[in-house]
């Protein structure tokens, strides 16, 4: 029986990568029935402003797995993401951003091999703010002035930072599972408890006692900003990191950059009943139609999405033809060039040719 899937395009340079990603998929004799869906700026038109129709939603609770996109998100003003939007729609609690290198990509450092778990529907993500100068944000300032003590300037925004012990335990839960799954030996939680002790350091007890369950698998904490100077000096000392939302975000940014960045780092996010795979990286809306955009990332995170169909095998080939056409260098994109100008460059849908020739080479 064929996968079912929904298929997200998104906007920007989102359509080209998925095409070049659907094709590559297919390539690996993996059958899938694609339900095809739109979301992003390009449909909000059709449909009333919406970035997010209620039908993509219904599609991925359907299917139970997605592949989508990169989608853009306005900054300070604008609709919310609908990244964020479909994390919370579908409880997708759990994102997974492995950071690995690959021989070609160029990069400060040689073998990197992490995964960062961020907590993906609490904290400060949650999106409870309360804008400067409105009344609400006024009561809430005096109400928070009067139960702490705290003083808050009349002209603050305000952010509310909900960690709950349901929310860590679930997170912290499933990146030890992982570990576990994937033969990895260490897991690391992140965390800033010396500071924000009442959420903060609920995600550091809570993690540690679920932790106490796991004793075939290492486990450490770190504080937020320590874990980025230790990933910068020595990167080889970890292997899973388990972050609240916020600093998972940073983090797994800044592993990406160890690899050679956001081109090249996939993305999975995952609930009880869902799972969706996506780039780490944006739209790029003024690359959009250029056939210039690198697909690894997003192809990548077709891997990802073999693994948890239970497709290895088809997974495993897929990402050893990636590898070794960026190792190659020749049918590669202009960012995976010695140099951008390189003339020898190819576009978007020539990486797809090369990497299914691969495949194809290899059985």
């Amino acid at each position: 029986m064929p996968h079912r899937v929904t298929l997200i395009p998104g906007d920007g340079i989102g359509p080209e990568l998925s095409t070049a990603t659907r094709r590559v998929l297919e390539a690996t004799g993996v059958e899938f029935d694609w339900d095809v869906r739109e979301a992003g700026a390009d449909v909000m038109a059709k449909h009333g402003g919406n970035p997010l129709p209620d039908s993509v939603i219904e599609s991925i609770a359907h299917t139970g797995v997605a592949i989508k996109g990169p989608i853009t998100t306005p900054v300070g003003t604008g609709f919310r993401s609908v990244n964020v939007a479909l994390r919370k729609a579908l409880d997708l609690f759990g994102q997974v951003r492995p950071c690995k290198s690959y021989t070609g990509v160029r990069s400060r450092y040689s073998d990197v091999d992490l995964v960062i778990v961020r907590e993906n529907t609490e904290d400060l993500y949650a999106g409870i703010e309360f804008e400067e100068g409105t009344e609400n944000c006024a009561v809430l300032r005096d109400t928070i002035q009067k139960l702490s003590g705290a003083v808050i300037r009349e002209d603050a925004g305000i952010s509310i930072k909900p960690i709950s012990i349901e929310g860590t335990r679930r997170v912290v839960q499933f990146a030890l599972d992982y570990a576990r799954r994937e033969g990895r030996r260490k897991v690391t939680v992140v965390h800033k408890a010396n500071i924000m002790k009442h959420t903060d350091g609920l995600w550091l007890r809570v993690a540690r006692e679920v932790a106490e369950g796991y004793t075939d698998i290492e486990f450490e904490d770190r504080i937020v900003d320590n874990m980025c100077m230790q990933l910068v000096q020595k990167p080889e000392l970890y292997d899973v990191m388990v972050c609240p939302n916020l600093y998972g975000d940073i983090v797994s940014d800044l592993a990406a950059g160890l690899v050679g960045g956001l081109g090249v780092a996939p993305g999975a996010n995952y609930g009880r009943a869902a799972a969706l795979f996506e780039p780490t990286h944006g739209s790029a809306p003024k690359y959009a139609g250029l056939n210039k955009a690198n697909p690894t990332a997003m192809m990548l995170s077709g891997v990802l999405m073999l693994r948890h169909l239970d497709e290895r095998d088809a997974a495993d080939r897929m990402e050893a033809a990636i590898a070794a056409v960026i190792a190659e260098g020749k049918n590669v994109t202009y960012d995976l060039k010695p140099r951008p100008d390189d003339p020898s460059a190819v576009g978007t849908s020539q990486v797809a040719d090369a990497i299914i020739a691969r495949m194809a080479a290899s059985r």
